[in-house]
């Protein structure tokens, strides 16, 4: 018998003795809870599932491709070693079952390809100076984070209050050291200045950074008494400029409680899920409701549903009955398991192609839940789902578990409950009209997607982007395309010959060509565009950025998208590169304005390129110097016309020898045969 670690070609035989070598393992496997993951011949995980008992859960596989369940057969086509995790209980198996297909994502398994998540504010406390930003992911690094926020742009909203009523800044500035001068943000009075020595101090920072917790922890009274007392203490020392910004401040925080106020209702949050399914593709419409009021949606979808998709999850509820009769203890190898019928391992195997209709709603938000919730810090009251399955309970008193507060998950099937996930179906529907059946989305839903995408404080209305071209480092030139509310603006097109480097060096020009577009911006005192987009990688970003760094520019949103990979890189989300769907809108756009740009610089470069080699062709005929090659070419048109130019017509320019001589030039140059060709690259 052959080991299972045989790679190959699947033959009859093969898929046999993997059968038959799987068949022996299951009588080593636990009847305990816990985690198993199929793998295939490559090793890679292929399906990770939980179960109440391991051994008897695995078993049915087996069962269930004996009586030519096409569905499972495929899985277990491919399948030649299980592996399991023991854990203590079911809900142990269900949060590791989560993680290890976020891990290894298995092509079997239902995967949230849209991992998106609401914004959170973060508050840098590990740095010597804080700083405030807003940021999609939650990391073990010692700051504090407060949210999430409904919609996402209230998020940016509440950071732009604390940048001008609290000056706590955002910029990507380096505070752990001084800076000889402050940047714009200082002056214009949105910044405390930790840049520079001697413009604020430690302690008074440090006191502005309580503030600013004190604000986002929702503790108003607490805040205002502070800063009540903090301005009268200014006031009797006659600070009056520190004063009347505390005032502000107590004003600012008047201003939210009102508006708190106001939006505060008893009903209380949850989150509402539709479907709509149709010819194998999925969209699933997630609104989000808040104190009684929908405040946001979310859109998922799917185009490759995973081949394996049990009709039901009957079969789960089944394993987990009979579990409870079966003894938690680690089996005796040498004790068989329950035996499984001769016929399972001639497993009559069907295609791929035969599992059309094989949905399942109840597997698929079983698996879309968890997900979506077991690794989120903030879970609404209630969640309401449009079909019922068994692993809800479970998941419920999970969640109940972690988040300390009654989590409900409902499957309602008549009344209010029910209208509203009704009405997130209808809107499902509409998704998917719009995504599947090729309908383009308007152009505010665009702007709207792309924001989010890159997480923009606002409406990108104006995006500038950059190209650099060249040969080997000649001609160097760089073009900026302009694409203005929905069209691309050809009489703001600028064209740049990079002056100050030589050579190949693609970041030195990008540098140079930046800094000088955006500092002649800033002369001008004209407003800087919704979002540079810069036609690269990493190494042009940072050099894009450092450019706008010079000049004072922090907080000019910044992107670029690399080629061939179509990876889009955020400026101070670096490590979290935005990986948009083939069919995205916003992707077609991005890639619109770079595939300009790249036309915009080539076209630029050619035309150097060429006025280059006329310069020199003409220059190499003795007697002709910069002066008279330019009148030459002022009337005759181009090169080719002074080519096809008789004597006498060349003496209505220069003078007969020199005419002569360019005769002399270009005849010579006709009967060589090693006349050299100019061949245009691009």
């Amino acid at each position: 018998m052959q080991s299972l670690s045989l790679r190959g070609v699947y033959t009859e035989t093969q898929t046999l003795i993997y059968v038959m070598d799987l068949y022996q393992k299951i009588r080593t496997i636990p009847t305990q809870p816990g985690c198993y993951l199929y793998k295939n011949a490559e090793g890679e995980v292929i399906y990770v599932g939980k179960a109440k008992n391991l051994r008897a859960r695995v078993r049915s596989y087996f069962l269930d491709a004996s009586q030519s369940n096409a569905k499972t057969g495929t899985l277990m086509r491919e399948a030649v070693d299980v592996e399991y995790i023991t854990v203590a209980n079911e809900h142990e198996a269900l949060a590791l079952e989560n993680n290890l297909i976020k891990q290894k994502k298995p092509r079997f398994n239902i995967l949230l390809r849209d991992d998106k998540t609401y914004p959170y504010i973060k508050l840098t406390m590990n740095d010597r100076y804080p700083k405030v930003f807003v940021t999609r992911r939650l990391r073990k690094d010692g700051s504090a984070y407060f949210g999430p926020y409904f919609p996402g742009n209230l998020a940016y909203r509440l950071v732009d209050l604390i940048h001008r009523s609290f000056l706590i800044p955002s910029c990507k500035v380096d505070l752990s050291r001084y800076h000889p001068r402050a940047c714009l943000q200082y002056y214009i009075k949105r910044c405390l200045g930790p840049c520079v020595e001697g413009l604020t101090t430690p302690e008074a920072y440090k006191q502005t950074v309580r503030d600013v917790q004190l604000f986002l922890e929702g503790r108003p009274n607490e805040l205002e008494q502070s800063l009540t007392k903090r301005m009268g203490q200014a006031a009797e020392a006659e600070q009056f400029e520190l004063a009347a910004r505390l005032r502000d401040q107590i004003v600012t925080v008047h201003q939210m409680q009102d508006k708190q106020r106001i939006a505060t209702t008893d009903n209380e949050d949850a989150d509402v899920f539709g479907y709509h399914y149709e010819n194998e593709m999925l969209a699933v419409n997630l609104f989000h409701m808040r104190s009684g009021k929908i405040v946001d949606r979310r859109d998922f979808f799917w185009e490759d549903l995973p081949e394996f998709l049990s009709e039901t999850l009957n079969e789960l509820a089944t394993e987990t009955e009979e579990a409870e009769s079966l003894p938690r203890t680690e089996p005796d190898p040498a004790v068989p398991a329950p035996e499984i019928e001769e016929s399972a391992p001639r497993v009559q195997y069907s295609p791929v192609s035969e599992l059309g209709g094989a949905f399942s709603p109840a597997e698929f938000f079983s698996a879309l839940l968890k997900q979506l919730y077991l690794d989120q810090s903030y879970i609404p009251r209630s969640v309401l789902v449009p079909v019922e399955f068994p692993d809800r309970a479970i998941l419920a008193e999970m969640l109940t578990e972690r988040t300390g507060k009654r989590i409900e998950i409902l499957a309602p099937q008549r009344g209010e409950k029910r209208s509203l996930v009704d009405l997130v179906c209808q809107n499902a529907k509409q998704s998917y009209d719009q995504r599947f059946r090729v309908l383009q989305p308007g152009m505010k839903a665009i702007q709207e997607a792309l924001q989010d995408a890159l997480t923009l404080e606002e409406l990108p209305t104006r995006i500038e982007c950059f190209d650099i071209s060249h040969i080997q480092g000649a001609e160097t030139v760089a073009s900026m395309v302009v694409w203005e509310d929905g069209a691309m603006k050809k009489s703001d097109y600028r064209k740049f010959q990079v002056k100050t480097v030589t050579g190949v060096d693609d970041f030195a020009s990008m540098r140079e060509v930046i800094q000088r577009r955006y500092k002649r911006l800033l002369e001008d005192n004209k407003p800087f565009p919704s979002l540079i987009l810069i036609d690269g990688g990493l190494g042009q970003l940072h050099a894009a950025y450092a450019a706008l760094e010079e000049i004072g520019v922090t907080l000019q949103p910044l992107a670029s998208i690399a080629k061939r990979e179509e990876i889009i890189y955020v400026y101070g989300q670096e490590s979290e590169p935005v990986v948009l769907d083939r069919r995205s809108p916003v992707l077609h756009l991005i890639q619109k304005i770079r595939d300009e740009s790249h036309r915009f610089a080539v076209t630029y470069h050619r035309k150097r390129r060429e006025m280059r080699d006329r310069d020199s062709e003409l220059l190499s005929i003795p007697g002709v110097g910069p002066r008279t090659r330019q009148r030459l070419i002022e009337h005759f048109g181009s090169v080719r016309g002074i080519k096809q130019a008789k004597p006498d017509a060349l003496t209505a320019v220069v003078n007969a020898a020199t005419a002569e001589r360019i005769r002399k030039y270009f005849d010579s140059q006709s009967k060589s045969p090693d006349t050299p060709v100019l061949t245009v690259l691009n």
